[in-house]
């Protein structure tokens, strides 16, 4: 089945940031993402789960350990397991994204705050 922004599952997460669920199983996640401007998630990791996060539009800035990287439209980055990350919109224009993750994130999302 051909897949898009208006024919999946929207879902609000964040400080208004959206996202569609184009593939939705237990053992693969794959959301396009839209941030708006001046907006991040909160700091966290993932038991098992592995991701890759590719930017379509914008750039984004990722905490990954105690480095930051900035990955513009065009580029990607993968986050193994166990690795505390997050993403942040620094920018004055929205940041699009496409995540993958292998297996799903459902469960196995542990905010570093809750630490």
């Amino acid at each position: 089945m051909k897949r898009s922004k208006e024919n999946c599952a929207h879902y609000n997460w964040g400080e208004n940031c959206s996202g569609w669920h184009l593939v939705k199983s237990k053992s693969l996640s794959v959301i396009e993402e839209l941030m708006p401007p001046k907006t991040q998630e909160k700091k966290h990791y993932h038991n098992t789960s592995q991701q890759f996060f590719r930017i379509l539009n914008g750039k984004a800035t990722f905490e990954v350990g105690n480095k930051t990287i900035e990955i513009k439209a065009g580029e990607g980055i993968h986050i193994p397991p166990k690795i505390k990350h997050r993403i942040r919109n620094d920018q004055s224009e929205n940041l699009e994204f496409i995540a993958i993750s292998e297996p799903a994130v459902q469960g196995d999302r542990h905010d570093e705050e809750k630490e």
